[in-house]
């Protein structure tokens, strides 16, 4: 079995971090040609006795993906031979392109927990069947539920998400008693902590392959009798489970978190796929913009060199206090030297516009918490962001382990301790940035992200963006 997840339509090689003797170091990975030459070796070595899989989050994260509103990566993804895949950012394009994009795949989506609005019944379908060396294997799919919670109200315009905890159980009944299946794979978008915890109450899945997180798993974990893995992001890595079933039961298996790295032989024609969709783009994207001195990279839950560049340049562009961002993991790091606009669009490739708004002190704390809470929660389930929202010109100093809403031990604003009554002025971008529910006085800056981000490397270059202790755990 092989796994991908959170690929963000990484087509070609690029740079990743890895932990390696106490440190962070970086070195380019990934890019589908290896990864198409690495399944066509296995197939080959287990005489097709193989099932490759995809999480999700694989038509959304580059320019070229954007730009085509996914299509570009339809003749890509078709050569692979995938089993089936469920979604996440594949709803960014809205419910309807996203229905386009399916019908031209030839694999199906898979979600248990996608209703349409009006008819309560099922966007797409909950499971499918497929038979590996003798094996049968029902496929059952969980969306990411956080689309209609925290995202724009575009991306599930006409439908909407449940956790799939209450649905997942008649699934596993009839695919054991109807389909009569020897193995049941969950492919999940959930996230890692969201899918331990729907392991735990509900039993008979024999293999989770969990997205969402970017974990990497170097082991595969087990949660009861189910064995879990999550394999990295940008397709820097597959998952590799080797399952040995005995009488319709896994009686051993071995995992492996495969780097796709130089080592991986090219399949030619995944090449020439993969340089047709990116060529109409080339010229533009390798335009150099700038230079770093910075590592800019995603990689921390609290705070983000990658980010604080954004943020750096959202205040310049817009003189505001204060600036506010998602805290995505997607966004592959950029090591010190050129920077390019294809590196730009990595990092925010929906390029949305910089807005502004008057926060007061009060609704900033209020909001600070609420997003803590959405990363930090005890629960899985009530965990709903990315890691934490990116921020700059404060600084918060947290108990993470705290209840909810009294994690801030104490705030400051531009090294002045915040003031409740006091108005600052904010800059932002996106739903994430500023949620509508806080502040007054929204308005356009006229500019958009990448060109904030020009503009700060026309003037700053070569960039700096350390990490200030915007969050400290205290």
């Amino acid at each position: 079995m092989l796994q991908l997840n959170d690929t963000h339509a990484y087509l070609e090689p690029h740079q990743e971090m890895f932990w390696e003797n106490g440190t962070t170091k970086y070195r380019k990975a990934g890019g589908f040609a290896k990864i198409a030459g690495y399944l066509k070796q296995l197939r080959h070595e287990k005489l097709d006795a193989v099932l490759a899989l995809d999480c999700g989050d694989t038509f959304h994260g580059t320019f070229p993906a954007v730009a085509s509103k996914g299509e570009v990566m339809i003749p890509v993804l078709n050569e692979l031979g995938l089993a089936a895949m469920t979604a996440h950012w594949e709803f960014a394009y809205g419910p309807e392109q996203f229905r386009k994009l399916t019908a031209m795949l030839n694999y199906p989506i898979l979600a248990i927990n996608v209703y349409d609005k009006t008819t309560d019944k099922l966007v797409f379908e909950p499971y499918t069947l497929k038979e590996v060396n003798g094996v049968k294997i029902g496929i059952v799919g969980i969306a990411c539920n956080i689309v209609d919670k925290t995202m724009p109200p575009h991306f599930s315009e006409g439908i909407y998400f449940t956790l799939g905890n209450e649905e997942l159980p008649g699934y596993i009944q009839k695919l054991r008693q109807e389909e009569k299946v020897d193995l049941i794979v969950l492919i999940s978008h959930l996230g890692f902590p969201q899918n331990m915890k729907l392991l735990s109450e509900v039993e008979g899945i024999d293999v989770c392959l969990s997205s969402h997180t970017h974990y990497r798993t170097s082991k595969a974990i087990k949660q009861g009798q189910t064995i879990v893995m999550e394999s990295g992001c940008h397709g820097s890595f597959l998952g590799r489970l080797d399952l040995i079933i005995e009488k319709g039961r896994i009686s051993n298996y071995k995992h492996e978190l495969v780097v796709v790295s130089d080592k991986l032989p090219d399949d030619a024609h995944m090449q020439e796929l993969v340089q047709q969709a990116v060529q109409p783009y080339h010229k533009e994207l390798s335009q150099t913009v700038g230079e770093t001195a910075t590592v800019l990279d995603r990689n921390n839950i609290l705070e983000s060199t990658m980010d604080n560049f954004l943020l750096q340049s959202m205040l310049h562009a817009t003189g505001a206090e204060l600036a506010f961002s998602n805290g995505w993991r997607y966004g592959a790091p950029i090591v010190p030297g050129s920077v390019t606009l294809n590196d730009l669009y990595n990092i925010i490739p929906m390029n949305p516009p910089i807005q502004t708004v008057e926060l007061t002190g009060q609704e900033l704390q209020y909001m600070l918490e609420e997003n803590l809470e959405k990363t930090f929660s005890p629960d899985p389930y009530a965990q709903q962001g990315g890691f934490v929202k990116r921020c700059m010109g404060l600084r918060a100093f947290i108990k993470i382990e705290a209840p909810k809403g009294t994690r801030i031990q104490k705030l400051f604003v531009n090294d002045e301790e915040l003031d409740l009554q006091r108005t600052y002025k904010a800059s932002f971008v996106t739903e994430q940035g500023v949620p509508s529910a806080y502040g007054t006085n929204r308005a356009d800056a006229g500019i958009k992200a990448i060109e904030a981000m020009k503009q700060y490397l026309n003037n700053h270059s070569p960039v700096h963006a350390d990490l200030l202790g915007t969050f400290t755990a205290v």
